[in-house]
């Protein structure tokens, strides 16, 4: 459940927190008041792209906060898999914006926008304005189905895919093998080639960067000798100025004395032991100043023997490991070239016996479709009915077509529905109207809610297109939903707003010449003010405050 929700310096909004309940939260207010704006904020924190505006003028950053109790297993697990600690059963969801850049961080822990999502998908589902419009298309209609039926199709689904992707390799190679148009003496002599070049070439691993580390150094012999000879000379202990004869005198006269002073002796150890070292680093500096090789003989072999290693690089690719990959590939061609006919018959066999075992796998899951494609469309019915859909008849087709093979099977998902007695059945997309599709929706949601483990379900403006009758009963759905989830509902309609637990005023000020979103919660006299208000419009009368206080009076009966 979300239990608070904290938004500064996006847009319209200042700084703006809000205390969510458990039951249903009720955010209303004029049009323009910044509503849904809320709603985005929300769905920025859960790592949806905003505006690059989204920061408010003369702020330095833009922040969203979220806080959600985590007492549930499976937001514990998911929590886990993503290494994010969680103390006080709770999760600290946080985007900020500064600067144009992203800040995320989940319980004080820096995240990603894919974790986000991942971790939103099992705390909050967000149901936005016009999102009852995805209803209209049938692949929406797969989905929601295969959603419905849960981990047991999930499971088949991802074999089906793995098997899928196998069996369009095989087709495609199948495919490239049967081409008459396809010239495979060259493709052979081609190959061929190929493998006689890379082979000659005979490049070990490691060898061309030992040869660019060469003809570095040998390119540069000259200068590499000069530096060592100098060092060597200042270093050594030829001449008065040279290091080595330095230290040395230094050693000698210190010795001298040394019978004098015991305080001397440290000191002298610790210039023995710097005698000690250069007489160690000019040994060292002669054996590499004798090792030194400027040939002009080797280097005209490095340099021809790089640029082999070069060329074959350009070709085949610029690793040996991508060589000796693109060598193999090569060798496997010529292993099927070699007999054309057994290729081809192996490739067709293993075509079908990938088709054989596809097949099987996608009536699996159009099998698991059919029986809970009813079992849905029974209790999407029974929602519609309560949503006042009074003669309503709802069915899911489910039409299994070997040609129609995916990565997640066979089969073609369509709604149908009759909203009239004596009509017949026909698809979701050629009758319902905008109302209609809200209520349908809303349908929906509730029944996966039942199979869902999210704790909130966010609506925003689920009303729309409905009034009367039927927005009463939208209303007491989304009442009688509240009762198993956490609701947080944006409204226009008095109906729904009087079935708040929470009910929360958005309104709009200005100071000066600045305007600023307020979200206030409201108790039971202002809650009643604002339903007058949502009923009377303009002018509120005291017939019009009676009203509202009978809707809310009424609103508190509905069980």
């Amino acid at each position: 459940m979300l239990l608070n929700l904290h938004v500064k310096n996006i847009a319209l909004i200042d700084d703006v927190e809000i205390d969510l309940s458990n039951g249903l939260n009720i955010l209303t207010g004029e049009t323009g008041a910044g509503k849904s704006l809320i709603i985005d904020s929300v769905n920025f924190a859960l790592g949806k792209r905003m505006p690059r505006d989204v920061v408010r003028e003369d702020a330095e950053y833009a922040l969203c906060e979220l806080t959600f109790s985590a007492d549930s297993e499976e937001v514990k697990d998911k929590l886990s898999q993503l290494d994010i600690p969680c103390e006080d059963d709770q999760v600290v969801m946080q985007r900020k914006v500064m600067n144009g850049r992203n800040m995320i961080r989940i319980n004080g822990e820096t995240a990603s926008a894919s974790m986000l999502k991942d971790l939103a998908s099992v705390l909050i589902d967000i149901h936005g304005q016009h999102e009852h419009q995805s209803l209209l298309y049938t692949k929406k209609h797969k989905e929601i189905l295969d959603s419905f039926c849960g981990d047991e199709l999930s499971a088949l689904v991802e074999r089906i895919a793995e098997l899928y992707r196998e069996y369009c390799e095989v087709s495609k190679e199948l495919g490239e093998a049967e081409d008459p148009g396809r010239d495979m003496d060259k493709e052979i002599a081609l190959a061929r080639f190929e493998i006689d070049e890379i082979l000659k070439a005979g490049i070990r691993e490691g060898e061309d960067e030992a040869l660019e580390a060469e003809y570095r150094k040998l390119s540069n012999a000259r200068r590499i000798a000069e530096a060592v000879g100098a060092a060597h000379l200042c270093c050594g202990y030829d001449g008065e100025a040279a290091a080595g004869a330095a230290v040395g005198r230094a050693l000698s006269r210190l010795r001298s004395v040394a019978e004098y002073d015991d305080d001397l002796e440290p000191i002298i150890n610790e210039l023995t032991d710097i005698d000690s070292l250069l007489n160690d680093f000019n040994r060292s500096i002669a054996v590499y100043e004798d090792g030194l090789d400027s040939s002009p003989e080797r280097f005209a072999e490095v340099e021809e023997r790089l640029n082999i290693v070069n060329h074959i690089k350009d070709r085949y690719g610029d690793t040996v490991e991508k060589i000796n990959e693109y060598l193999e590939n090569k060798q496997a061609l010529l292993d099927k070239f070699s007999d054309h006919e057994a290729y081809i018959a192996g490739l067709i066999e293993r075509h079908d016996k990938l088709k054989g075992k596809l097949l099987d796998l996608c009536k699996k899951a159009s099998d698991i479709r059919r029986r809970e494609a009813s079992v849905l469309a029974g209790s999407i019915r029974e929602a519609l009915i309560d949503l006042n859909f009074l003669d309503v008849r709802f069915e899911i087709s489910v039409t299994p077509d070997e040609k129609q093979l995916g990565a997640t099977g066979y089969d073609s998902v369509e709604f149908l529905i009759s909203t009239n007695p004596g009509e017949k059945l026909r698809p979701l997309a050629e009758v319902a109207s905008g109302g209609e599709l809200s209520r349908i929706m809303l349908a929906l949601k509730t029944v996966l809610a039942a199979r869902d483990s999210v704790g909130t379900l966010i609506f925003d403006e689920i009303d729309s297109g409905i009034s009367g009758r039927t927005a009463q009963k939208v209303s007491e759905k989304l009442k009688q939903l509240s009762k198993e989830r956490q609701v947080i509902c944006i409204t226009h309609l008095p109906q729904i707003a009087a079935m708040a637990d929470s009910h929360f005023e958005i309104r709009k000020e200005v100071e000066g010449t600045r305007t600023r979103t307020q979200v206030d919660e409201l108790d039971e006299e202002a809650s009643i003010r604002e339903l007058a208000r949502m009923l009377g419009g303009v002018e509120i009368t005291e017939s019009v405050i009676n009203n509202a206080k009978e809707m809310k009076t009424l609103a508190n009966t509905v069980v």
